[in-house]
């Protein structure tokens, strides 16, 4: 397993990556000043500006990602909403930078998991004897809350320059069902989900090289393919892990190596055992409802379950008192609490001021069961 992750994803367009990296500082690391660091691919030398007011920034960035092979980034701490401090870093690169890192244009690496995933926690100490699935639940709250505070923050939704953006477990990023949250700038656009990921399964290429084509365009990218067509869908984050290690070995070799950097592999990915799978005919379905409609699936979708609402007000009430500065006690994060949040940790369906929207779960968990409801909601997959 890395020792590093989650990590967040953006694009937006190259005219646009310089101001998207700057309304980001912000968003992320609040009031100035600011430092940046700006590289050359290719080149030892880098340049290191400290001190700076965020038009000072704007100015320095716009300069040199003119530079096709320029990247700039800084590394702020960032206090959680859970009160976790996290040092993550934030990148913005110029095209051909990009096409050498898997087609991500932006992008937040957090480096030590443990800032994310702590191996140890702090949980008030109750009355009664110890609950492990109230102690994941709160733990899944904070963890979700700091997700969703960093994929908006990357993806700066009152600047309205980014596009789409993901979070997830896993590098590089995959196809969208398979990550733990999605952003749409337009909440109209919320079925690119769907048609991004089969882009990538069935087509091979990386979101990042295709998030630039309209939905119309995505649309007959998935109407090209052979009737009957279907993609493998991991249901697990194992699973998606085993997958990804495939495409990594895979690119290893002259022979399995993706022939264009624009490619994440050869052709579709081959659906293994276990997979779930995703028609072309339900694709195009699911891309002709209306955005509204499928709005209102998602969301009826992402009703959590019993043993969560049995678990949360107990997990928010230790939550807040906490806060309240209550006696705690160190516990150890076990595979009980793990199994837990995978089962049970919630889908959030965020409608945003901006008119965009935000699809999370916590990390440990893919979007694929929140769109399969829904998608059988809507009688278009069984």
């Amino acid at each position: 397993m890395s020792e590093s992750g989650p990590f967040f994803y953006a694009w937006c367009d190259q005219a646009d990556r310089a101001d998207a990296f700057v309304a980001a500082l912000p968003a992320l690391h609040g009031d100035p000043p600011y430092g940046v660091r700006l590289t050359t691919r290719g080149s030892c030398d880098y340049t290191r500006h400290k001190n700076l007011a965020l038009e000072e920034v704007r100015t320095l960035v716009r300069a040199h990602l003119r530079d096709d092979m320029a990247e700039a980034s800084f590394s702020p701490a960032i206090r959680l909403r859970s009160g976790q401090w996290t040092y993550p870093g934030v990148e913005s690169r110029a095209e051909a930078w990009a096409m050498h890192m898997s087609c991500i244009p932006m992008q937040v690496s957090v480096y030590d998991q443990w800032e994310f995933f702590p191996p140890r926690i702090e949980f008030v100490l109750g009355a009664g004897p110890r609950s492990a699935s109230v102690e994941a639940t709160a733990i899944a709250i904070d963890t979700q809350g700091d997700v969703e505070q960093l994929l908006l923050g990357l993806c700066a939704p009152d600047a309205g320059l980014v596009t789409t953006g993901a979070c997830s477990y896993c590098w590089p990023w995959g196809a969208p069902l398979e990550c733990n949250a999605t952003y749409h700038a337009d909440a109209v656009s919320v079925a690119r989900d769907l048609a991004l990921s089969w882009v990538h399964l069935h087509d091979g290429y990386h979101p990042g090289a295709v998030a630039g084509l309209s939905l119309e365009e995505l649309a007959a990218r998935v109407e090209a393919a052979p009737e009957d067509a279907r993609v493998g869908i991991a249901d697990s984050l194992d699973r998606v892990e085993k997958h990804f290690h495939e495409d990594h070995e895979a690119s290893k070799s002259f022979p399995t190596r993706a022939p264009l950097p624009t490619l994440a592999r050869k052709g579709p990915r081959p659906i293994r055992s276990g997979d779930e799978e995703l028609t072309r005919e339900q694709v195009l379905r699911a891309l002709a409802t209306p955005p509204a409609v499928l709005l209102d699936a998602l969301e009826t979708a992402a009703f959590p379950d019993d043993e969560w609402r049995a678990a949360e007000p107990l997990a928010r009430e230790a939550i807040e008192a906490k806060k309240q500065g209550a006696p705690t006690l160190e516990i150890m994060v076990t595979s009980k609490h793990r199994r837990f949040i995978e089962h049970h940790a919630p889908y959030h369906v965020r409608r945003l001021p901006s008119g965009g929207v935000l699809l999370a779960t916590h990390p440990y968990r893919t979007l694929w069961p929140l769109w399969a409801d829904a998608l059988n909601l809507l009688g278009i997959r069984p």
